[in-house]
């Protein structure tokens, strides 16, 4: 397919190199952006998508992931956030399933490869998006802008926006949807390769191109939109069509439309196989998908609930013109931007309106250029440029649907080619009226430093979620849920006092924030300041009164004030608004056990085992609650019950040993009691209890070890002076007789 255009490489001063080096070269460059990020932990979303999925087990079947969410609930319902992505999430179960566990690493070093693989294929799209699609007689693709394609690509692998999809691990979805998105490109220029005079075309490829369309919609919502880009690609590229003329003729109702270059070359048959694949992929997923759009909540994006047509407006726009300024100037990256992060705007007073009527005018600007200048190239590119930056954006833009969030880096990773499409084009208009190209060229080498070093330093704060959550303090200080993950963070590593700083910032940024105030409640409950505990917990379910673990904590502080009814009352709410909840259910128990309704109890337990078998605590107190009623049999049954379903674990096994030695088992008692010290060897009532056995038992050399072991582990443990006590004088009685 022979294509006569300027040539964009022609004034501008950079490095040339053959297609390989510059593939290598990429591939390096992006490598070393991103490659301190292979040895960082699950962060942020990784927990809910990867370590508490149940997808991702070899337990669940595999049909499961079809008709599961990312996040590992039914489609079906009514709480599930509708994001479809089973290929993703596949790929996290071979990760799981090859690494024999949750090791990050694997994932990790997945992700940055195909970031690597990505932008070394944007070699290959910049060269078409350049420089145009043109074949040499033996069927191989020409480059014909080899210094601005590897510029372009160099700027797409450098950018720091993409540390969240590369150093965060699900950002594989975009990821993958980016790659699969690209593959569907190349593959619908090869449907022309063979098209010597713009004739013919391989349906065949524009097929193939359409199935990798799908499955890059199978790997995030984003990739459906590849096949509205082909069709922006093969009427601009493949058919040269003039928009504005068309328009024109189109107005004026032109006779010369009826035989138009584009039926010629087959555009509205190749159009409406794209058209007829995306609508039958988007029927299949609604069909799937089997109920409406997810509920979000105001906190994810406030100008979504906004009363005011005007304000949602605004704010959109104000979104847009945030995501543009990430793109020019990624210095300020959070990990999230919701919850205030981003005030609204609710008057036309607002000085930020300035950077919306900036964003149009550049853009006003830009698509005048793409439609009306005399320059075909020139319309070619700008065009180009702005349906990559714009049309892989729409699904995020609120226009169509609401969506989850006010900014998300992740989503501008397909965006940024157009980005890269509209600076280089811009590079190159300069690099031809600049009479110092060099400088110009030093410039752009500096940006693309920078954007490296900024890459290094952004995806090692990814490496932990410590580094990550406090880089956002200064980037949003006014966001709760930054303030809510610090705290977090630092009572997860037993920093209370700190954390309950950091929760109270963020109930005060966020008077609503109800899992804040169930946090910070729960911390209070710990160091027993119970008042503020349950006034913190009963506004929780007073503004969010479906909060089942608010009603859980809230039953917990009660019961701790011995308010045993409300307590009582506030486990069975907790109950109604989550049927499946085995935590619930333990703590109703341990009421019960209070009030001495043993049966209750026992039953409260039962219920939290069966809805989660690995729940030790329960059967724990099962065990011990049959113990200490005497009922040693059934202690026994449940024990051993226990045992077969969690094994390992050396509680249980400590618990059955008492309950087996009661019953004068001394032999099968030992050696649980022996195999519980060997798990958890400095555990003082372990040996006390053990010591205890051998007492009884007669084995009294090993009792007197047991004990003194039990004592230097733990001096005040109650009971095991005063048997050890006993032993001595017992012993000390044998040897007199044994002397006389």
């Amino acid at each position: 397919m022979a294509q006569t255009e300027p040539n964009l490489d022609h004034d501008v001063s950079w490095f040339l190199l053959p297609s390989y080096w510059a593939k290598m070269v990429v591939a390096l460059i992006s490598f070393l952006c991103f490659a301190n990020s292979y040895d960082g932990d699950f962060v942020f979303d990784d927990s809910e998508a990867i370590i508490n999925n149940k997808d991702l087990r070899a337990e669940t079947p595999l049909g499961d992931l079809w008709h599961h969410d990312f996040w590992g609930s039914k489609l079906s319902s009514n709480t599930s956030h509708k994001s479809y992505r089973p290929l993703t999430v596949l790929t996290f179960r071979i990760n799981y399933l090859f690494a024999g566990g949750f090791y990050p690493v694997g994932f990790h070093v997945i992700n940055i490869i195909l970031h690597c693989t990505i932008s070394v294929l944007m070699v290959d799209v910049f060269s078409i998006l350049l420089g145009g699609l043109q074949f040499s007689n033996k069927g191989r693709r020409l480059n014909l802008a080899p210094k601005t394609s590897l510029l372009a690509a160099l700027l797409f692998a450098v950018h720091p926006v993409h540390t969240e999809c590369v150093a965060g691990i699900v950002g594989r979805a975009d990821l993958l949807c980016a790659l699969f998105f690209l593959l569907s490109f190349l593959g619908y220029c090869k449907a022309f390769r063979e098209n010597k005079e713009g004739h013919n075309f391989s349906i065949f490829w524009v097929l193939v191109s359409v199935i990798l369309g799908a499955i890059a919609m199978l790997c995030k919502e984003q990739g459906i939109t590849i096949l509205g880009l082909n069709a922006v690609f093969d009427a601009l590229v493949i058919n040269k069509l003039n928009v504005l003329e068309l328009i024109q003729k189109l107005l004026h109702k032109d006779k010369s439309l009826e035989n138009p270059g584009l039926l010629r070359k087959g555009l509205l048959f190749r159009i409406t196989l794209l058209m007829s694949g995306g609508a039958s992929i988007l029927y299949i997923r609604w069909r799937i998908m089997g109920t409406g759009p997810p509920a979000f909540t105001e906190v994810d994006n406030p100008a979504s609930f906004a009363d005011s047509l005007f304000v949602r407006a605004i704010n959109y726009n104000y979104y847009y013109s945030l995501n543009a300024w990430l793109l020019l100037c990624p210095w300020w990256l959070c990990f999230d931007w919701s919850m205030g992060c981003i005030p609204l705007i609710k008057s036309v007073s607002d000085w930020r309106i300035i950077a919306l009527a900036a964003l149009w005018f550049c853009l006003i600007g830009l698509i005048c250029q793409a439609l009306c200048s005399e320059d075909s190239h020139k319309r070619r590119i700008l065009t180009l440029g702005l349906g990559f930056l714009i049309i892989p954006f729409l699904p995020a833009s609120n226009l169509f649907f609401r969506v989850g969030f006010v900014i998300a880096e992740r989503v501008i990773y397909l965006p940024s080619i157009g980005y890269c499409i509209l600076f280089t084009y811009g590079f190159s208009l300069l690099s031809k009226q600049a009479k110092k190209k060099k400088i110009l060229a030093v410039a752009v080498l500096g940006i693309l430093l920078i954007n490296v070093m900024r890459c290094v330093l952004r995806s090692s704060q990814w490496r932990s979620e410590e580094q990550l959550f406090r880089s956002a303090l200064s980037v949003c200080p006014l966001n709760a849920k930054v303030h809510y993950n610090v705290g977090k963070n630092l009572a997860d590593k037993g920093n209370q006092s700190a954390a309950i700083k950091y929760y109270r910032e963020a109930v005060r940024l966020n008077p609503k924030y109800v899992h804040a105030m169930n946090n910070l409640g729960n911390i209070l409950k710990e160091r027993n300041e119970l008042q503020e505990a349950e006034e913190l917990l009963s506004l929780a379910v007073q503004i969010q009164p479906d909060f089942a673990a608010a009603w859980m904590n809230l039953g917990i502080v009660q019961n701790s004030l011995r308010r045993f009814e409300e307590a009582e009352q506030s486990y069975w709410t907790a109950i109604k608004h989550r049927k499946k909840y085995p935590d619930c259910y333990y703590n109703l128990g341990r009421l019960y056990a209070d009030l001495n309704r043993h049966i209750d109890a026992l039953n409260a337990w039962r219920n939290a085992t069966v809805l989660k078998p690995e729940h030790s605590l329960a059967w724990n107190n099962m065990i011990i609650l049959l113990d200490n009623t005497g009922n040693l049999a059934q202690a026994e049954a449940v024990g051993r019950e226990a045992l077969e379903l969690i094994p390992n674990d050396h509680s249980l096994m400590f618990s059955l040993a008492n309950v087996l030695g009661k019953s004068q088992k001394y032999k099968e008692s030992e050696a649980l009691f022996l195999k519980a010290i060997k798990a958890n060897p400095n555990a003082a009532s372990y040996h006390g209890n053990l010591a205890v056995l051998y007492h009884r038992w007669g084995n009294l050399d090993l009792a007197k070890k047991h004990y003194e072991v039990s004592l230097k582990l733990d001096p005040m443990a109650p009971g095991t002076k005063e048997n050890y006590n006993l032993l001595r004088r017992k012993l000390e009685q044998l040897q007199k007789k044994g002397g006389a």
